[in-house]
């Protein structure tokens, strides 16, 4: 069995950073968004597919360098102030399973966020949205992953944190366990991740041997 590990809000607490990132830099653009709403709706998508559809919700472009400008202060946030999820490296390091990451976030960003708290020694194989024609919610990304580590589908089972994320995994034909242990989850997320497909939903990573035990 292959698991498939997301970053952002499952290895690494990033999405409260994020999320506030996004919102101060579309706020100062004329287009108010909260940490919040950032979190209802696009945890989980990629940041080329964010700014498509906020642009195409307030009916005008956004500026040309808008990505390289999140990018360039969520970076240097994230040298000062990411911490990966508690309990995660124990739990990995407990699951003998082969492992990947596959994550909506860029290479670089994927590689500082493993590498800022730590993680990095853990995965060989690191899978971005970039590498495919679509984000999450489409499956494209874990069948990527999936075909490059050798693996069916039927025979992944995916951790995420997102609905997006979810969707995915199930659209891909991939078995699902929700983390609900992120700063960004509210106390309805786990149901909301039930309800787009995850089969159990786990709040701390010490949960998560066991639980992929019952999935194997």
């Amino acid at each position: 069995m292959l698991l498939i590990f997301d970053c952002d809000g499952v290895l690494v607490d990033s999405e409260v950073l994020s999320c506030q990132v996004d919102a101060d830099l579309l706020t100062s653009l004329g287009m108010p968004y909260t940490a919040d709403e950032i979190a209802r709706q696009f945890v989980g998508v990629s940041l080329k597919d964010m700014i498509a559809r906020i642009a195409a919700e307030h009916g005008r472009p956004l500026p040309a360098d808008f990505g390289e400008r999140i990018n360039r202060t969520l970076f240097a946030r994230f040298e000062t102030d990411l911490r990966p999820i508690p309990g995660v490296r124990d739990a990995i390091l407990a699951l003998p399973h082969r492992r990947c990451v596959a994550s909506s976030s860029t290479p670089d960003r994927i590689a500082l966020s493993l590498r800022v708290t730590g993680l990095s020694d853990l995965f060989d194989h690191l899978f971005s949205s970039v590498q495919v024609p679509r984000g999450k919610p489409a499956p494209d990304l874990f069948l990527h992953a999936a075909k490059q580590m050798g693996f069916a589908p039927a025979d992944c089972l995916v951790i995420e944190d997102s609905i997006a994320g979810v969707q995915a995994a199930r659209a891909a034909g991939m078995k699902v366990i929700g983390f609900t242990g992120g700063g960004h989850c509210g106390p309805q997320h786990g149901e909301r991740l039930r309800e787009a497909g995850a089969s159990l939903v786990v709040e701390q990573m010490s949960d998560l041997p066991s639980a992929v035990q019952i999935q194997a």
